[in-house]
């Protein structure tokens, strides 16, 4: 069972663009026949629905053929003691929404005031969620855990001699004292969005690629959904078969850990009551771990990794948890300073991903590199290679993690890559 009551509201230049609250609880019920199964859910906690959804949901779940990798974790599986992961604030609920509205008009007032430069606004939006989810099974178990979430952003557009560029900058955690504030958020999403005018583009080559933050983690999502159970046992991933084999680089490190306090991604158990835990995924660039829940476990002929994660109408799925390239030995500095000529990647877009083959192919923008200083902004191009190659051709790793989001990783630079333009 989950309850939640959320909020948010979106400005833009100064005005109150759209207001939302929300409450919702909701009933999930996941019946087994044998290997047989379904899922099914209600928002109606009345007596007569309840019954009903059970009747519905049994009649679903004889009708529904065997698979005899189904069922619930093993009872020895199932989480014993549940932390205190300190996931759950109600400080800010106190907050009006006239408070509310005015950490985004402020955000955006900051980025607005900047320099003179920023001209527009495509926005800034604030908002906060806070819910509670109860699990129990025929096993034995019983947890519960309350959670919370602040957010804020903003996205500032930038002018000069008729062009114009955006960029953004955001702020996510459970605790309403650690959001960052708006004055910072606003500033940082103002300097990011000017560092952008002027842009050009750069004819094809192979050179060093250096990923900031914001990017790397967007390496980090294609590795997790790589390793992900359904992915493996339906052959749709380039890491079929290489557990126990070098992956990546020696000096790539990669954590899930869903025991972090007050993480983004943490919670004492996961969608099927099993503990979550602290686990190296990828040690020194060899893989040590996939991420499993109990189905694709079995399919698999592994132990679930403490990853499912389900809605309350949906069957388990797998998700990392908190999960992160660990930090290395060098400064941002340090790292921009080793590339005589290369790209600095602040954007993506596209999804010209390929799991099965590892083929990796997406649109890019951000500041060229040259004689180990940010040089100009670059846009229309094209960044190509292979999640194979990418991973085992990481050279430095940067000592700038934060856990800004539930995947995260620190500055990083990939030795060569093929950089298409003009």
């Amino acid at each position: 069972m989950v309850e939640g009551d959320s909020f948010f509201v979106t400005v833009r230049l100064g005005e109150i663009e759209k207001v939302s609250q929300a409450q919702e609880k909701r009933l999930g019920l996941r019946l087994f026949f044998g290997s047989s199964s379904a899922t099914a859910s209600t928002s109606d906690i009345s007596r007569g629905s309840i019954e009903r959804l059970i009747d519905d949901t049994c009649a679903m779940a004889r009708s529904t053929a065997q698979d005899r990798y189904s069922g619930l974790p093993a009872p020895e599986e199932l989480a014993r003691d549940l932390p205190d992961l300190a996931l759950f604030d109600d400080s800010g609920q106190s907050l009006s929404v006239e408070e509310r509205t005015n950490l985004a008009l402020e955000a955006e007032q900051a980025a607005l005031g900047f320099d003179s430069r920023i001209t527009n606004s495509e926005g800034a939006e604030f908002s906060n969620q806070a819910g509670r989810v109860i699990y129990a099974n025929s096993h034995g178990f019983s947890g519960e855990y309350r959670g919370s979430s602040y957010n804020l952003s903003v996205v500032p557009v930038a002018a000069l001699n008729g062009s114009m560029q955006r960029d953004y900058w955001y702020s996510s955690q459970r605790k309403f004292s650690r959001l960052e504030p708006p004055e910072s958020v606003g500033k940082k999403a103002a300097a990011r969005a000017l560092r952008r005018l002027g842009a050009r583009k750069v004819k094809t080559r192979e050179l060093p690629v250096v990923f900031e933050p914001e990017i790397a983690a967007t390496l980090l999502r294609q590795l997790s959904s790589a390793l992900s159970g359904y992915s493996l046992y339906k052959g749709a991933s380039f890491l079929v078969g290489k557990l126990g084999s070098k992956i990546a680089s020696e000096l790539v490190t990669v954590v899930d850990d869903g025991t972090i306090p007050a993480a983004l991604g943490s919670k004492p158990f996961d969608g099927e009551g099993v503990s979550t835990r602290k686990k190296t995924v990828v040690e020194k660039g060899v893989l040590q771990s996939y991420l499993l829940d109990a189905y694709s476990g079995r399919k698999l002929g592994y132990a679930s990794t403490g990853n499912a994660a389900r809605s309350a109408g949906e069957p388990p799925g797998v998700a990392p948890t908190n999960f992160y390239l660990a930090p290395g030995a060098h400064s941002p500095e340090k790292i921009i300073a080793s590339v005589e000529e290369g790209f600095y990647v602040t954007e993506l877009i596209g999804f010209g991903v390929n799991l099965v083959t590892g083929d990796y192919s997406r649109g890019a923008a951000g500041l060229w590199i040259d004689k180990g200083e940010l040089s100009h902004p670059v846009e229309e191009v094209t960044i190509a290679g292979n999640l194979k190659e990418m991973l085992l051709n990481i050279e430095m790793v940067g000592n700038d993690l934060e856990m800004r989001d539930r995947i995260a990783a620190p500055t990083l630079k990939i030795s060569r890559m093929t950089i298409a333009g003009d």
